[in-house]
């Protein structure tokens, strides 16, 4: 609508809110992009009537006594209508106020308008039907879990991104899905996923991976460079965001690995599409990607702008201690990788970080020891735990099931899981993710220690934090600020991880009520099988939505995968 304030002021406020586009103050682009989401322009003879016009959109010019012919807006997709008398007739009428610039439109009455509207496209099409819905979809009576609190609410979400938030029970939708007595959460991001593509297909692969992640309830996954080749040039970078296109259901973003040769590389692979950051394996795991040393470490650190994602044990301890992991005693992984190996590590990179005003991101923190240091420490250093050390604890897990247990850094006993625990509750971790590693159930019964370390995670992942939701452990605000405010906190991920206007339409719906058993004929992943297997949960994800389309709902994948690269905020370089 467009005219003077006074005029138009009783249809703007006729006009319900999650309709208007208010267009008071906006520039020329932005006004633009406005009318590109329009399905039809109606409105006096304006600038605004002609750039509607070269937007594109079906325009309806409307005249009083001015000449049509020369001044309506120009296309096929364009019409104009105009009063029936000329100036002077209109000039002449003793009603006609002079000080009103609206007296000359009188004659084109709603229904001139309307007819016109609908001549524009199709005289069979109704006005109503090429008005377009305010929403694509609405998702209508769950509880939205936000950073901005929990409440009952409805969520409208147009072009994939999410348009409102509130009571839309009279708004129109294509679609509405009632979610009443169900959890709408911020879509969950696991930051830490090792999905083996290329080079070890047989343990896992992305379009495998992706249907566990959207299975569980993820919506977008990072995943690790220790595959073969390992992603450390752009063009193993490239293989993966190509191979992952099409494949995955679930967004993605792949790390870099640092290695002693490439530091001077590193801050143009951090900027590439796809590139969720910079890995630095200070401890040898699966792989043979290792940046053991001070200097090396620094020069990674120096070189890149983001912040880097570490896996702390120190590599010199573990070559020392290597004849500590006796043959078939897979409960010795924590002896020969001990809490010193771990602790050691994690002071040099805090010091190396500080040095170097760099910022890091310490994964998979397993012992209680490092929390107070990692504590004093907050300004350069962010820190993720797994569900998988926040669950088991040595020995029994190794007496349990054996060499399913083996993971890099070990699990450990109850009193470091306790210290994790501890650190959740005082906000010392920033971010829960899976460190989701599959290997085959044949590779995993090898003796120890030939038998590798890892176990798959991602579609567990929701389950196992949710079934602690439900024991009081943490509240699903916090368990939200873990898996999606954190991740958008401490990656600076683009529209992601939040229920926000303008943001990605990714969600995670979940029944807090439902109880279900995990079973490894369950698990998606290639590898088949899970270390929570055998384990009922309560609490458990129905529906995952990624940019407003359901790709999981009731446990059946929908559609082909459509997954796309997660975007990252731009990198302010240091200084």
């Amino acid at each position: 609508m467009t005219g003077e304030q006074a005029q138009v002021k009783a249809l703007y406020d006729a006009v319900p809110q999650d309709r208007l586009i208010d267009q008071i103050g906006a520039d020329l682009i932005d006004t633009y992009a406005q009318f590109e989401r329009a399905a039809l322009f109606v409105g006096n003879d304006s600038g605004l009537m002609h750039l509607a016009a070269a937007a594109g959109i079906p325009t309806l010019g409307l005249f009083g006594p001015t000449r049509d012919d020369l001044y309506a807006p120009w296309g096929d997709n364009c019409a104009s209508i105009r009063g029936g008398r000329t100036c002077d007739e209109i000039t002449s009428d003793p009603t006609y106020d002079f000080d009103s610039p609206d007296s000359a439109m009188t004659d084109l009455t709603v229904d001139l308008v309307v007819k016109a509207a609908s001549d524009l496209f199709d005289k069979e099409t109704s006005v109503s039907d090429i008005i377009p819905k305010t929403f694509d979809v609405i998702y209508s009576g769950g509880t939205v879990v936000n950073q901005d609190g929990t409440g009952i609410t409805d969520v409208g979400i147009r072009d994939g991104r999410i348009a409102a938030i509130g009571d839309l029970s009279k708004a129109d939708a294509g679609e509405r899905i009632d979610v009443t007595g169900l959890h709408v959460l911020p879509g969950v991001i696991d930051t830490q996923v090792h999905m083996r593509e290329p080079g070890n297909e047989h343990k896992e692969d992305l379009e495998a991976g992706g249907n566990a992640a959207v299975l569980g309830g993820v919506t977008a996954v990072f995943e690790m460079p220790n595959t073969k080749p390992p992603t450390t040039n752009s063009e193993a970078l490239a293989d993966k965001v190509k191979r992952a296109h099409h494949r995955m259901q679930c967004d993605y973003a792949f790390y870099v690995g640092a290695t002693t040769e490439n530091a001077d590389i590193l801050a143009d692979l951090e900027r590439e599409t796809g590139c969720c950051g910079v890995k630095i394996f200070m401890g040898s795991s699966t792989g043979n990607l290792l940046v053991p040393d001070d200097d090396h470490v620094r020069a990674v650190l120096r070189a890149i702008n983001r912040r880097c994602a570490v896996h702390s044990e120190d590599e010199y301890r573990l070559r020392e201690r290597r004849e500590l992991a006796e043959l078939d005693k897979p409960e010795t992984h924590p002896v020969w990788r001990d809490v010193q190996t771990a602790v050691q590590c994690t002071e040099r990179l805090l010091r190396l970080a500080r040095e170097e005003g760099a910022r890091i991101h310490v994964l998979h923190i397993t012992t209680a020891d490092e929390m107070p240091i990692l504590a004093a420490n907050k300004d350069i250093a962010t820190v993720e735990v797994t569900p998988q050390h926040l669950t088991f604890a040595a020995p029994d897990c190794y007496q349990e099931i054996g060499t399913r247990a083996l993971m890099n850094p070990p699990i450990r006993t109850a009193e470091h899981r306790a210290g994790l625990w501890a650190g959740i509750a005082a906000g010392i971790v920033d971010i829960v993710a899976t460190d989701h590693s599959p290997h085959t159930l044949e590779e995993k019964a090898q003796a120890y220690p030939k038998a590798p370390s890892g176990m798959p995670g991602v579609q567990t992942f929701v389950p196992v934090m949710l079934n602690y939701v439900n024991e009081g452990k943490l509240s699903l605000e916090r368990f939200v600020d873990l898996t999606s405010h954190g991740p958008n906190r401490v990656f600076g991920t683009a529209r992601k991880g939040r229920i926000a206007v303008g943001y990605d339409a990714d969600l995670t719906i979940v029944d807090m009520k439902k109880s279900r058993t995990i079973e490894d004929d369950w698990i998606a992943s290639v590898s088949k099988w899970s270390a929570f297997s055998g384990r009922t949960m309560t609490g458990w994800p129905i529906g995952t939505v990624i940019r407003g389309r359901r790709v999981m709902w009731d446990d059946e994948i929908l559609g082909k995968a459509g997954g796309e690269p997660v975007t990252f905020t731009e990198v302010l370089p240091r200084g």
